[in-house]
């Protein structure tokens, strides 16, 4: 074993210790509905297939997560290998908001949900580049869920040197207690590239040579460990609502640090003070807030729509982490607040 997998393997020893002691079963705004601790189905390698919620997985192996997979037969195994969950969701959640947390993994992964990505943490090869210090925690659209039929969650993981896998924290299921449900929803694969020129909020502009990245999720965990400063996110989105008579709000969560909104090139909303960008701190803990940006009328259009968000981060973190994000009528959005203040 080399230097770095001894310094590795010390330092998820130390984690796990640490969750033990802080646990985030319940953490105020979100209460775990199932726990996923327990025996996963699991295999070495990589297939494409494997993500499907279709996939025949009853001849595989299982293993206990979390818990690491040198331990559970696999010691000395380097590379990829799969986990595949089957989750069942009461209807009595259907308004809710839900977020799968798998606690740390050792040292990048992938994650379904009924064949559909909701989101990674690290860089796999060529590119590698570990994260088996960061906290997973995925946001799963509404859209992905069945009710009260198994759903099922599927991680790819890759494991460079020492131990491999989830091998630590308070994995399961959770549901927000104060659940704003969209009317379209914008979470999912977005448009990113860093830097910043004003022409990228233009709905005509081509974005086809961007990268792509998931929403919400920070930057820093999908290939761009710290980098702070400008970047821009793109998404070409279809409204097939009749809307026309309603007010509607954008909705996009909470974003690290500050930002600007456009929408079919028409500014909608900002938070934050660009002219500071010269900075590298801030008094004002902006990352914090939620955005809701109210759509003036004839902006939003029947049809294809492209919104555009440029961000600046002062540091660590970055980008748009948090969800909800969508849209939603203006009326959706002020009973969420009053709910959300009266405690209910």
């Amino acid at each position: 074993m080399n230097s770095f997998s001894i310094i590795k393997s010390f330092a998820g020893l130390l984690l796990g210790l640490m969750i033990v002691q802080v646990s985030y079963a319940d953490d105020g705004n979100k209460k775990r509905i199932v726990d996923l601790k327990g025996q996963w189905k699991f295999s070495i390698g990589d297939r494409e297939l494997w993500i499907r919620k279709d996939y025949n997985d009853q001849s595989w192996e299982e293993l206990k997560v979390p818990g690491n997979w040198e331990d559970q037969g696999f010691h000395g195994y380097n590379g990829y290998a799969f986990y595949r969950k089957k989750v069942t969701i009461s209807k009595n959640y259907k308004d809710h908001l839900f977020f799968l947390e798998l606690g740390y993994i050792d040292d990048v992964d992938v994650v379904y949900f009924n064949g559909e990505l909701i989101g990674s943490t690290g860089s796999f090869p060529p590119q590698y580049e570990t994260a088996y210090n960061a906290r997973r925690e995925y946001y799963i659209p509404q859209d992905l869920v069945t009710y009260d039929e198994p759903n099922v969650i599927a991680v790819k993981v890759y494991d460079n040197y020492g131990i491999g896998g989830i091998v630590s924290g308070e994995v399961g299921l959770y549901a927000s207690l104060a659940p704003m449900p969209v009317d379209i929803n914008l979470a999912g694969l977005w448009k990113f590239k860093t830097g910043d020129d004003p022409s990228y909020k233009e709905p005509d502009y081509n974005a086809g040579d961007w990268n792509e990245i998931l929403v919400p999720s920070f930057w820093e965990n999908q290939g761009y460990r710290d980098y702070d400063g400008f970047a821009w996110y793109r998404k070409t989105f279809r409204n097939t609502k009749a809307m026309s008579d309603e007010k509607m709000v954008v909705l996009l969560g909470k974003i690290d640090d500050i930002d600007e909104v456009y929408l079919n090139g028409e500014f909608i909303g900002s938070t934050g003070n660009f002219n500071n960008t010269d900075r590298k701190s801030s008094g004002a803990d902006y990352y914090d807030a939620l955005r809701g940006y109210l759509i003036p009328r004839n902006i939003l259009k029947r049809g294809q729509n492209v919104i555009a968000v440029r961000v600046y981060d002062f540091r660590k973190g970055g980008g748009i982490y948090e969800g909800p994000v969508g849209i939603v009528t203006q009326e959706k959005y002020i009973e969420y607040w009053h709910k959300l203040s009266s405690g209910k």
